[in-house]
């Protein structure tokens, strides 16, 4: 199951444009063929994600032109092709119309935009960016929506959904020519509000053009995907465009990591802050009130007075930060705080976060938390939150990406390591690299912790889970960090069947314990 390539959501009854409208609109040149009576329903970057239809879409990748395979998009549909003057060489000799841009990804946002309508009517928007954070306040905001009774939508590194319908998603987010198809199929559901988790990537890579969300929220920025920047500030730099007039209307951004001060000073739309660290000098407070096994509970205030005190089901002051970012995004968006608490009740927010420090195990034995964290940070603030509710050892099991950032590992072990009191490391996406020379540099990167653990190396991931649950006893906690939600593990290319909830399940079963 895990193996195949989740499908693009797109509308069920699109709208056809004329390509003629497309050229004119945008001043596009047309290289060859007619544009006369054709017309276009869809839009794509990928051959196998055509539709009959579709405008055909070929940039240049590391490797191989995508106009190489625009005779199999006509074949398989594609009423015309989009590309750059090399690419229009490529395409010559198709019987379709080949239109000419200077840079196809960068147009593509708009294009898609226009081609599936999305500008006209669209839903209330909401742009989560950051570090860490970003998907459990995706699910928060969308949780916390739904108790308001709207139909919504959401976008995030776990899942796509549109009400109740649910899919797995391929990419943190999407391209744009898939981020403008779901917010059609979206419209066509009658999604009023739409959550979406944006990462730099999908900022710098043009996903998220032709969007102009209504609040852009954002969490903390720490070390990651310095394989694709060159340096922290380049990862930086690479989030400040979601706080630009011609993506958000207004922002919300937390205080509670350094960067939160730079994004306020660089941002170009109206701004309000806030922070769960005290002392911090931010419009809105987020005070714990409750730290329990199955909810943190947390106070919310504000300007003029206002605030509201609520819960969240999830452990950590972290989630309870995310949360209130959450809450302060819908107040920009226009909803009234006390409306908010009073959908909330007594209960507190109503979401369900898969793979974020989810926890599987039962009543009895040890508590096993899988996660989704995969940055020192991250590791941090989770690993804190299991061991105020754990009395007897904490164990943590966790691996690395292979053929991801590499100068993350050192200090990803070291917090491991000053965390708890048994550390089992192991693996997790290898990918191309060598699994066994990534676990030695998590080795090294332990061995830099002042806090000696007891330290088990064990390889498979199924194995190590198992290892884990046979040295804890009851009161221990196991946090599994790195898989969280996802249903596979990436071995030479090839997406092989897992799931870390599912294999915690089966060791604690095997062990004697309970499960939920």
């Amino acid at each position: 199951m895990s193996g195949r390539i989740p499908p693009v959501l797109r509308p069920e009854h699109p709208s056809a444009r004329p390509i003629g409208g497309l050229v004119e609109e945008f001043g596009i040149e047309v290289a060859h063929g007619r544009t006369d009576g054709v017309e276009v329903t869809g839009i794509t970057l990928a051959t196998s994600d055509l539709q009959p239809g579709d405008l055909y879409v070929g940039i240049r990748g590391q490797h191989r032109h995508g106009a190489e395979f625009g005779a199999a998009a006509v074949e398989a549909g594609a009423v015309a092709i989009l590309t750059d003057a090399a690419g229009a060489e490529l395409a010559s000799g198709l019987d379709v119309p080949v239109l000419v841009v200077d840079d196809p990804r960068a147009a593509l946002g708009e294009l898609a935009a226009w081609v599936y309508r999305t500008r006209e009517e669209p839903p209330l928007l909401f742009g989560v960016t950051g570090t860490n954070g970003k998907t459990s306040t995706a699910y928060l905001l969308d949780g916390i929506l739904r108790q308001l009774d709207l139909v919504t939508g959401l976008s995030s590194t776990a899942e796509r959904k549109i009400g109740d319908l649910t899919v797995v998603s391929r990419l943190t987010t999407p391209e744009a020519s898939e981020m403008h198809a779901l917010l059609a199929r979206m419209r066509e559901a009658g999604v009023r509000a739409v959550a979406v988790e944006v990462s730099a990537q999908a900022l710098s890579r043009h996903r998220v053009d032709g969007i102009v969300f209504d609040v852009a929220g954002f969490t903390n920025l720490s070390h990651d995907h310095l394989d694709d920047y060159a340096d922290m500030e380049e990862y930086f730099q690479a989030k400040l465009p979601l706080f630009q007039p011609d993506r958000a209307k207004r922002g919300v951004v937390s205080l509670d990591s350094p960067y939160g001060e730079r994004v306020v000073e660089s941002a170009r739309i109206p701004v309000t802050t806030i922070s769960a660290r005290p002392g911090v000098d931010a419009e809105w407070r987020v005070e714990l009130t409750e730290e329990e096994p199955a909810f943190t509970g947390f106070r919310l205030t504000g300007p003029d007075g206002r605030s509201l005190t609520t819960r969240v089901p999830l452990i950590g002051w972290h989630m309870a930060a995310n949360a209130g970012l959450a809450l302060v995004m819908m107040v920009e968006a226009g909803f009234d705080l006390a409306v908010i608490e009073q959908a909330l009740g007594e209960t507190g927010i109503d979401a369900y976060l898969p793979g974020r420090t989810e926890r599987v195990s039962g009543d009895r034995g040890p508590s096993v938390y899988v996660d989704f964290g995969h940055s020192a940070d991250a590791f941090e603030q989770t690993l804190g939150a299991v061991r105020s509710f754990t009395t007897g050892r904490t164990i943590m099991v966790f691996g690395a990406d292979g053929d991801r950032d590499a100068t993350k590992r050192h200090e990803m072990a070291r917090v491991a390591a000053e965390g708890c009191d048994v550390l089992v490391i192991t693996d997790h996406h290898p990918r191309f690299e060598d699994p066994a020379s990534i676990r030695a540099t998590l080795l090294e990167g332990a061995a830099l912790a002042t806090n000696t653990p007891e330290i088990h190396e064990v390889s498979p991931p199924e194995a190590a889970i198992r290892v884990a649950v046979g040295l804890a006893k009851e009161g221990d906690s196991i946090l599994w960090a790195g898989p969280g939600h996802q249903d596979y593990r990436d071995i030479r290319g090839v997406r092989t069947e897992y799931s870390a909830r599912e294999e915690a399940r089966a060791a604690l079963r095997e062990a004697g314990w309970p499960t939920r």
